[in-house]
């Protein structure tokens, strides 16, 4: 399993520098942009958009001629994009075939970010997590709260975490990965109701992390070590979706405290948008009042 390294001193559960990465494999990018576009493209139904429902179709949806049609671009150049070879790509053109495909602002954003569009500031060499963000993970209890990066590996987390949702403690370094302890191992102590739907826009949203990191052998090997240890996750991961970190209001279902309405607030850390700390506070009074019992602050 390959995560951020541990701290040195196991009492200190937030990890110092955070590296970016090596580069790109532009190649394996291109590649994977042709996916998304295939996925998205077989979902729409030719009589969404005007075209007859009838003639003989080798594949689901609508066809690249139609695509480039609607899109207002060559059919040979819609085609060159799908098969990732190396063209040039305006935001302008890419806009136009967003729009035909209906992709949503997440599906949008993950788009342009494949195809090497930038859409905010250029990624930073290092990111690092000041000592003081244990304080303030410990100063939020009763609310549990932790530190993802992109990869949903665990960077910090406090003992409110450990008492509501997970022991963490528990659980090796090496293996503290949000993804990896929710469809391979067998570490967990709660479980969410809606788990599949949970699960479903964690595989979205690490989906859509990696296309920033296409390539890169640690975010390559957490996709084998998951595909290979998860058939519900190759299923999940199979479908190409994309989201953004979700703050909808969720229930969890403690062994002690019974079911609680939880909703996440997210902090981004970095202006690169690859560290967030996720507090879950109360969403009601009952479940206030439970989180108060069982991390013993009444």
């Amino acid at each position: 399993m390959t995560t951020v390294p541990a701290a040195t001193d196991s009492s200190v559960r937030v990890l110092r520098g955070v590296s970016a990465g090596p580069a790109v494999d532009k190649g394996e990018q291109r590649r994977e942009l042709g996916v998304f576009l295939r996925s998205r493209r077989e979902r729409i139904q030719p009589d969404e958009v005007g075209f007859a429902p009838g003639g003989r179709r080798r594949t689901p949806g609508l066809r690249r001629e139609e695509v480039a049609l609607l899109a207002g671009v060559g059919v040979t150049w819609y085609t060159w994009l799908e098969q990732g070879r190396d063209i040039n790509v305006s935001a302008q053109v890419l806009e136009a075939v967003a729009n035909t495909l209906r992709l949503d602002r997440q599906e949008r954003n993950h788009l342009f970010t494949l195809a090497g569009l930038q859409l905010g500031p250029a990624r930073g060499e290092c990111a690092v997590l000041p000592a003081s963000l244990q304080k303030t993970l410990d100063a939020v209890s009763p609310y549990p709260a932790l530190v993802l990066n992109a990869r949903y590996d665990i960077l910090a987390f406090n003992e409110a975490y450990c008492r509501v949702v997970l022991d963490l403690h528990e659980i090796p370094v090496e293996e503290r990965n949000m993804l990896w302890v929710t469809f391979v191992s067998n570490e967990w102590r709660c479980n969410f109701v809606e788990s599949e739907s949970m699960k479903l826009h964690m595989v979205a949203g690490f989906r859509a992390a990696m296309a920033d990191h296409v390539g890169e052998p640690a975010w390559q090997d957490m996709v084998a070590r998951l595909l290979a240890g998860s058939k519900l996750f190759a299923e999940l991961w199979e479908r190409y979706e994309v989201a953004a970190p979700s703050t909808r209001i969720k229930l969890l279902e403690n062994a002690k405290a019974g079911v609680l309405r939880i909703e996440p607030v997210n902090l981004w850390l970095s202006q690169l948008g690859q560290i967030r700390a996720t507090v879950y506070t109360a969403a009601d009074e009952a479940t206030e009042a439970k989180l108060r019992v069982l991390v013993g602050t009444d």
